[in-house]
């Protein structure tokens, strides 16, 4: 569902001749508004005025130019309620409760709008004018002490279960991407071809509750490989993976990118196969908060949902990757080499055999969190042994994946936001039904006993 986004409006004076609306990493400059209520009011003002005149910032400063801030102003607000937005937009809101939340992150390019967020200017232009991205070591870490945070998308359901962690209820009310992950090898498997092939292999994954585990099992399983008898899965921090594949302590991994790049990058591995190639378009990390925190503090639960959104429809227009890849690579964010992050973000990238791709959708970042992307999470936990007894699908889905939600906050944006939560998916070529998911399950030869 990538859609062009031309970008967050500016904090910039949108009246002024002197000034540009096309975001960068200097867009709110220090004569910017900082309170919250001024954030959003001009914000909304450019807003407006970037989609009144199409997004062309020549033609605006040069509309600006000719009849001056004042009298661009009474125009616009002829032809557009421009005061009723303003309007609208505080009482959407209301006053900010908590500027300086703390939201967690993993070094990772799945987490990349939560990432940019920050340098690009966008928790300010909600109003979150303290907010701070914090970069954890390991996702236990990230689950314990962030307001807000990137998650792994199974994380907030098993979280809610009580599935390995107390059960606290979380909410997933944006994704922060889709696809975006790998399967990695050490360099000296180049004669694998198939799931077969690695009888035999231990494997590497960021976290049991992860799509990275959920998506190498199903492939295994698709492939004959009993994951939990015919390989070993080991747990390992994604930072971690690449010495681990040197040091031929694994033989490969399923990791979040930059590291399946980072391992081609240092000659450890190649790219065996893109996980989009097993399920386009699937779940990576979401954008998450606790039940409690969002009903403590409404208001910052809006505005960040709102950062968030905008933020992702903006990393999904492939013309801003390389401006993002600049601004999320240095050290107190991902710490890598700018061009390692700009390979997967961009799609053109060679895989470690000698071959340069070009896979534009290597990387997606959508918001919508759909609730049979839920379900379809849930008959894996089972499938595996995660999760055990009845299970109230469509229930634990809606409860957690925020679906009608999202939809309702990309409408009030501006975005295309799809009329429906729940859709059919296909992985590897067979189909998931999200209102049957017990006859999925009972399709499966290879599952837990």
């Amino acid at each position: 569902m990538s859609q062009n986004h031309t970008g967050p409006a500016s904090l910039a004076d949108p009246f002024s001749a002197s000034t540009r609306l096309v975001h960068d990493h200097a867009a709110v400059s220090s004569s910017s508004p900082v309170d919250g209520e001024s954030a959003m009011l001009r914000a909304v003002e450019s807003s407006v005025v970037r989609r009144i005149f199409g997004g062309n910032d020549v033609s605006r400063r040069t509309f600006m130019k000719m009849l001056g801030a004042s009298s661009a102003m009474a125009v616009i607000n002829s032809v557009f309620p421009l005061e009723a937005a303003k309007a609208m937009a505080l009482d959407a809101i209301g006053p900010i409760e908590k500027k300086d939340v703390r939201i967690g992150f993993m070094p990772l390019t799945c987490g990349t709008p939560i990432v940019m967020a920050h340098p690009m200017g966008f928790y300010k232009k909600y109003g979150l004018t303290e907010a701070q991205p914090y970069k954890a070591s390991g996702w236990a870490m990230i689950r314990d002490w962030a307001d807000y945070t990137q998650m792994l998308a199974p994380m907030p359901i098993a979280m809610t279960l009580g599935l390995g962690s107390p059960k606290i209820p979380f909410l997933t009310p944006a994704l922060e991407n889709v696809n975006g992950q790998a399967i990695t090898l050490r360099m000296d498997h180049k004669d694998v071809r198939s799931a077969k092939d690695m009888k035999g292999f231990v494997f590497a994954v960021p976290f049991d509750y992860s799509m990275h585990n959920l998506l190498l099992r199903y492939y295994l399983a698709e492939g004959g490989v009993n994951p939990d008898t015919e390989v070993q899965i080991r747990i390992l921090p994604p930072p971690e993976m690449v010495a681990n594949l040197k040091a031929g302590n694994i033989d490969g991994f399923l990791s979040p990118d930059p590291f399946n790049q980072r391992a081609v990058y240092e000659k450890a591995g190649f790219i065996f196969m893109l996980t989009r190639d097993i399920w386009p378009g699937h779940p990576c990390c979401a954008f998450t908060a606790s039940k409690k925190f969002a009903e403590e503090a409404p208001n910052t639960f809006k505005a960040i949902f709102r950062a968030i959104i905008d933020a992702t429809m903006f990393s999904s227009n492939p013309d801003n990757r390389k401006d993002i890849a600049r601004a999320i690579a240095p050290r107190n964010y991902l710490n890598q080499p700018v061009e390692v992050v700009e390979q997967v973000l961009t799609g053109q990238f060679p895989d470690g055999l000698g071959n340069m791709c070009h896979v534009p959708e290597r990387i997606d970042f959508d918001p919508f969190p759909w609730d049979s992307m839920a379900v379809w999470i849930l008959s894996q936990l089972k499938r595996w042994g995660y999760l055990k007894g009845d299970v109230d699908y469509r229930g634990i889905a809606e409860q957690v994946f925020l679906a009608a939600d999202c939809a309702s906050v990309m409408k009030e944006m501006g975005f295309k936001a799809p009329d429906t939560t729940y859709r059919k998916h296909v992985i590897m070529g067979k189909e998931f039904d999200p209102d049957k998911p017990e006859e999925y399950l009972a399709g499966f030869t290879i599952r837990k006993a």
